[in-house]
């Protein structure tokens, strides 16, 4: 996977300078709230204050709070995927494909449940775009592994139990630790690729 390029986080068209600019300081300012007091914290009045440009530019750039915290989320992704594809290992590329199927794994639990409150912000969702670009390094990874089988249904099999909303009910409802949840994952995948071409 190493020279593969993330998906696109959305079909925007090209930005001028200034509002790229505009952009990236509205999305620091809400980072900056969610560090300070959470997604709760984050208003488009309190972006609007903290950035100190007048409420109307947070609508115009991001239309609803919603909209904004999707754009916080795909930066937040953006950044998972280039860990992902030049990052140190066994994260970014360098390790066998076992370890780094498995530092993916351990990374997108931590990361689903770090972001769960922005995910569901965010309209309860990332992109079909991130989703496609788990599921494309997912499928290299058990290509590289020689795996038997329909390689995309096993790899929608492994991302599957790390989905938000599945990491919530386990962690919140059936108070599973987090070292539970990735010890089954990581028998999961030693299952999916015991079987070899």
């Amino acid at each position: 996977m190493d020279g593969f390029s993330p998906l696109p986080m959305a079909d925007e068209p090209r930005e001028r300078r200034d509002a790229v600019r505009n952009r990236q300081t509205l999305l620091a300012s809400a980072r900056c709230l969610v560090e300070q007091g959470g997604v709760c914290a984050v208003t488009m009045d309190a972006v609007a204050a903290h950035a100190g440009v007048g409420k109307g530019t947070v609508f115009r750039r991001f239309e609803s709070r919603e909209g904004l915290m999707g754009a916080l989320l795909n930066q937040s992704e953006e950044e998972w995927q280039a860990a992902v594809l030049r990052g140190p290992a066994p994260l970014g590329p360098g390790a066998p494909p076992l370890e780094r199927l498995l530092a993916f794994g351990q990374s997108r639990i931590e990361a689903n449940l770090r972001l769960a409150d922005l995910i569901s912000a965010a309209g309860g969702g990332r992109s079909y775009a991130a989703y496609s670009f788990t599921a494309i390094h997912v499928r290299h990874l058990l290509d590289e592994l020689d795996v038997a089988g329909d390689i995309a249904l096993l790899a929608t099999a492994l991302l599957a139990p790390l989905e938000t909303v599945i990491l919530q009910q386990q962690t919140e409802i059936e108070q599973m630790s987090t070292e539970r949840i990735l010890n089954g994952w990581t028998e999961l995948v030693r299952r999916v690729i015991a079987v070899r071409r």
